[in-house]
Formats: C-alpha cells, sequence, structure tokens
C-alpha cells in the first residue's frame, strides 16, 4: 500500500518518537515499505540570532544530531526493520514537507502532542505538516 514512509522525529521528545517509530516500523513491516527516519535541527530564524553562538556552530549541532539519531534508532529498531536517518536544517515542517517530496515518500507518520490552548492558537509543526502535505499524513499520538 505504501512505498515510502517518512517518520519525522523530535530528538529531544524520544517519548513521542518511540510511539510514532513503532507504528511506522510496523507499517513498514506490513507493506514492504522503505522507512525514512527524518530529525530536523532548527534554524535561527534572524542572522542577528545566529551572530551570538560561536563559529561552526550549526555544523556541530548537526553532527550532534545525526549520532543522536543513529543511536535512537540503533536502540529502538530491530534487526528486522531497515530504516535509513536522515539530518535537515531550517524550518521544521518546512524540512519535512521537503524531506518528503525528495525522497518519493507516500505516506509521512508524525508523533503529537495533545493540544493545548497554545496548539490552538499557533499551530504546532505537526498541523502544518498535515494541512501543507500533498501525501497521506498519519498522526500518532502520545
Amino acid at each position: 500500500m505504501y512505498k515510502k514512509i517518512l517518520l519525522p522525529i523530535d530528538l529531544n521528545d524520544t517519548t513521542t518518537g518511540r510511539k510514532a517509530l513503532a507504528t511506522a516500523a510496523a507499517m513498514a513491516k506490513t507493506f514492504g515499505s522503505e522507512l525514512h527516519v527524518l530529525a530536523v535541527v532548527p534554524s535561527f530564524g534572524m542572522s542577528i540570532v545566529g551572530s551570538f553562538f560561536p563559529q561552526n556552530f550549526e555544523e556541530k549541532a548537526l553532527e550532534k544530531a545525526k549520532e543522536q539519531l543513529g543511536a535512537f534508532m540503533d536502540a529502538e529498531l530491530g534487526p528486522e526493520i531497515e530504516a535509513v536517518g536522515h539530518v535537515a536544517h531550517g524550518s521544521i515542517y518546512e524540512e519535512i514537507l521537503h524531506a518528503a517530496k525528495k525522497l518519493g515518500c507516500d505516506l509521512i507518520v508524525i508523533g503529537a502532542h495533545r493540544p493545548e490552548l497554545r496548539d490552538y492558537l499557533l499551530g504546532p509543526n505537526a498541523a502544518r505538516v498535515v494541512r501543507h502535505a500533498p501525501q497521506s499524513v498519519m498522526v500518532i499520538r502520545d
């Protein structure tokens, strides 16, 4: 049914990520799908903010994210599930949509917290992905 599944995860919230990963891995196993796991390192936004960080901070942050993603995948995925890890840098929901398009994914499985009032007012990344993704999106609540 699905050929390529993208699972974006927040390395700072592995509890939500574990539940979403279990679902995505089960679907990949069931359908014989490729599983791609994505971590996004957020950008600073304004360049003036970045000027307060040391040089090479972004490169170090991306390298650390790659290490953390690899460790998370090694710990959570059994040997029967093959997955490819990816790390992106930028706006979280935009990078998720970009990766899904670039990789040719036909399903995005994304974890989400229970909504709070601020989420209704601001819109979390999961809601933006659901609104803007051309492919199917499955939201896994923690």
